[in-house]
């Protein structure tokens, strides 16, 4: 096309007009210049045919100083006329066009160079994105004529370029060294097939990379569901036992593949990107993400699965917009079917959402189409999403892994495994929850209310609110294969046939859903909502002097820094008392003013909701907790008289909260906590003992609250013991027992008035029986009843003269010797 002085005056011309309007960036240009050797010479390659590429690459050459695509350049003896060539050469004169053709460039450098073993040459792919900068865009009308993977003809290119052309990104990727390639001796053929494959697999991860992977056509994609030989043997059995033909069951097979599939469209992503960032900086005062880069970096080359907490059903919207913004691909998302609602559900199987049931039993032929069809996302290297939680957490804890979806992508990366996955933590951490009025009503008994496209209506009503920041933190990835290394180090030598099911899966799955919940709260966001609610929580009458909650908020900040989490969690920034008037202008706070000062309280309604937000990171305050709590009852303790306690209530603590620490490190965790209390004067060390405060002190008193924050968890663990205790051997089943544990902390929370309803949630204690069970403190006989050994109670209320003041004992004694008898004789 530069080949004469003709044509390369009519380029220069055009790319002086195009530049009339264009306006062109070059983005990571110094991980690319880093690594360029200025001294070889330069080809640049671009992808596809294009003079308005050509010229967007020759301007920021320019720009930067680099060789120009235009000018000759002469390797050796050989001399080019121009310094580019297409991947896919240029159409003949008749308009005809190989795809499957090497550039004749390229077959003539790789031929000098094969003969002049002195001479070296770099090879550079370029790609230029026309409208690629999510952050600038502020038209819907643009969105239709960005980069997709369609097929773009010159009049849509042109229009493209008059739309779009202000915002065009231009990327520069590694060097290719040829000379590096023709030295493994394959021959002249070979290395241009070789070089051509690579450039070609380079440029579409890195247009996946950009603008996501290549989507077939969902008509395509759910047909080709029906050709699994698990589908197929799904198909036939259900004929069989339905008495009707194959073809009936195949159309049944196609009917549910269109009811799960996604139609996942980039236009309606980009959409979704214009008017959520409208909604996150109307609504909410904007997003806050950390740790983000992580991600960047193992994007390319992996199967990603996102593994999202789940709070609020925005957050299905919230994950696709931040790795859109931030170019990732968006992932195909998991969602329930009840959100398949009229216009709603549209626009999100647009947005890559894909429908599943909220169970499988009994069917399955379903249950075989859904497994193809997340097998095809997740083989064809499509980022996934899915909340193991199953549901939203309605108590602002850590749900229990539901490890259905994790048991299919197991049983799918053991099937088929042509690229590494790994699982990616999504930290979600909201300052208030949209729901959170809802939620307050299902905690105190409501029923679920169903879904409806109405709920809209409530979210322009919730504009007169301020619903403060969201937080998002990515966490520490888990790769699959160091996993199943560390697991079952054999697995790779095993049968992985479509229908295997290794023995080992269940218990691996589930050790799995274990690993990503304390990843999910390794990447905490500590927000002022939860620091302010787990103090005025953690107080008798809900309510503190506003000097005295400025000093416990930054005796919790301090502590926070001083002992991290994790590398990432993430603590507010500010003092005490900018997040007293952080949370102040949410309107959760109340006060009342006297002549002493202000005094700040949580009236009834904000008490339960607030308790939401405290349990988001009740997994953080656990263990310094447990630790202050101990200084209760006790004025002074040894280490090790600490470690032994902490050693024996640390394993329900962590099953329950999903705390990061294994038993082995516990030792040094505890330490640095005691460190921790010594230095800010919530404790003394004299010689081997740690000593409290005096009990009227200030000190004390913030060593008392911080005790508090896991004091309802502790008495419910003491309440389900004294119960199985007051039972007596061999009487009573797991079920009975939470049953019976669930009606005394009613009764309990309505003695004490505990604004807590998580104080009595049924999955809590069911949580704790089967810990006990695993750790074989508990054991059932043939008859499914309970019994345990003759030391448990001497260790039950050795942990809990510890940890519990002895009147909520004494309550907790009574109450349970009073009605068990009774209960359990209606059970």
């Amino acid at each position: 096309m530069t080949r004469s002085p003709l044509r390369r005056l009519a380029f220069g011309t055009l790319r002086r007009l195009l530049y009339l309007w264009v306006r062109s960036e070059t983005i990571n240009q110094s991980a690319f210049t880093l690594k360029l050797d200025r001294s070889k010479p330069v080809f640049y390659v671009l992808q596809q045919p294009s003079v308005s590429d050509l010229a967007v690459l020759d301007h920021e050459c320019t720009k930067a100083n680099l060789p120009r695509p235009v000018l000759p350049v002469a390797v050796g003896e050989l001399v080019e006329p121009a310094a580019f060539f297409y991947l896919t050469p240029e159409p003949d004169w008749i308009g005809r066009q190989d795809k499957r053709g090497i550039s004749p460039t390229l077959q003539r450098m790789v031929g000098a160079l094969s003969e002049q073993a002195a001479e070296q040459a770099q090879i550079i792919p370029v790609s230029v994105f026309w409208g690629q900068s999510p952050n600038r865009e502020t038209s819907p009308w643009k969105l239709l004529f960005a980069d997709s993977w369609a097929v773009t003809g010159r009049l849509r290119r042109l229009v493209s370029i008059l739309i779009l052309g202000r915002t065009t990104r231009v990327q520069f990727s590694t060097p290719i060294q040829l000379r590096e390639l023709i030295e493994q001796n394959k021959g002249q053929e070979r290395t241009l097939r070789m070089v051509h494959r690579i450039l070609r697999v380079h440029f579409r991860n890195q247009k996946a990379a950009v603008i996501g992977p290549d989507v077939s056509h969902r008509r395509n994609l759910v047909k080709g569901l029906v050709h699994g030989p698990q589908v197929r043997q799904a198909i036939a059995d259900e004929a069989e036992r339905e008495k009707f033909s194959v073809e009936k069951a195949e159309a049944l097979a196609l009917r549910y593949g269109n009811e799960i599939a996604s139609d996942y469209t980039y236009t309606a992503i980009r959409f979704l990107e214009l008017i959520l960032s409208w909604f996150w900086n109307k609504i909410y005062d904007g997003i806050k993400v950390n740790h983000i880069e992580g991600v960047q970096d193992i994007a390319q080359g992996h199967e990603v699965i996102y593994v999202p907490c789940h709070r609020s059903h925005i957050d299905y919207l919230l994950l696709s917009y931040l790795l859109f913004r931030n170019g990732l691909t968006p992932p195909h998302i998991a969602a329930g079917i009840n959100l398949n609602m009229p216009i709603i559900g549209g626009l999100l199987r647009r947005g890559g959402a894909f429908f599943m049931r909220r169970t499988f039993k009994g069917n399955p032929l379903y249950t075989a189409v859904f497994n193809e069809y997340l097998h095809t996302l997740i083989s064809k290297g499509y980022p996934v999403e899915y909340f193991v939680e199953g549901g939203r957490s309605r108590t602002g804890r850590m749900l229990r892994p539901k490890t259905g979806m994790l048991a299919i992508t197991l049983r799918s990366y053991l099937q088929s495994h042509r690229l590494p996955v790994v699982f990616v933590p999504v930290y979600i951490g909201y300052e208030r929850v949209l729901e959170g009025r809802t939620y307050l009503g299902e905690l105190r008994g409501a029923s679920k209310k169903k879904e409806s496209i109405f709920d809209i209506f409530k979210v322009i009503g919730a504009l007169k609110q301020r619903f403060g920041h969201v937080w998002v933190n990515f966490g520490e990835p888990i790769k699959l294969d160091a996993f199943l290394d560390a697991q079952q180090p054999d697995w790779r030598e095993q049968n992985l046939g479509p229908d295997y099911r290794p023995a080992w899966l269940n218990d691996t799955t589930n050790r799995l859903g274990e690993r990503v919940a304390q990843r999910l709260n390794e990447a905490a966001a500590i927000n002022p909502v939860n620091l302010v609610a787990l103090a005025l929580l953690s107080t008798s009458k809900l309510a503190l002097d506003e000097r005295a909650l400025v000093r416990i908020l930054d005796l919790y900040q301090s502590l926070l820094r001083r002992v991290p989490y994790s590398p990432h969690t993430t603590v507010p920034e500010g003092d005490g008392l900018a997040l007293i008037e952080h949370v102040r202008g949410m309107e959760l706070l109340s006060e009342q003013k006297d002549a002493l000062g202000r005094i700040l309280y949580l009236d009834e309604q904000n008490a339960v909701l607030m308790t939401y937000y405290r349990n988001n990171v009740l997994h953080i305050f656990a263990l310094p907790g447990l630790i202050a709590s101990f200084f209760q009852s006790s004025g002074r303790m040894s280490r090790e008289q600490i470690l032994r306690f902490v050693h024996a209530l640390y394993p329900y603590l962590q099953s329950e909260l999903y705390i990061r620490w294994a038993d082995k490190e516990l030792d040094e965790v505890v330490d640095q906590w005691l460190e921790a209390f010594v230095e800010q004067g919530l404790l003394k060390r004299e010689n081997d003992l740690y000593v409290r405060p005096a009990p009227s002190s200030r000190n004390f008193v913030l060593l008392t609250l911080l005790s508090r924050a896991i004091a309802q968890t502790l008495q419910r663990f003491y309440m389900a013991s004294a119960l199985l205790l007051n039972a007596g051997q061999n009487t009573i089943s797991a079920e009975e027992l939470e049953e019976l544990c669930t009606v005394m902390a009613q009764r309990l929370s309505i003695l004490h008035g505990l604004n807590a309803p998580e104080f009595f949630d049924k999955s809590l204690f069911r949580h704790f029986i089967q810990t006990l069970l695993d750790q074989g403190v508990l054991r059932k006989d043939e008859a499914g009843k309970l019994s345990h050994p003759p030391a448990f109670a001497e260790l039950a209320e050795g942990a809990a003269k510890r940890v519990l003041p002895a009147e909520i004992r004494l309550s907790i004694r009574q109450v349970t010797m009073d009605r068990s008898e009774e209960l359990i004789d209606g059970l």
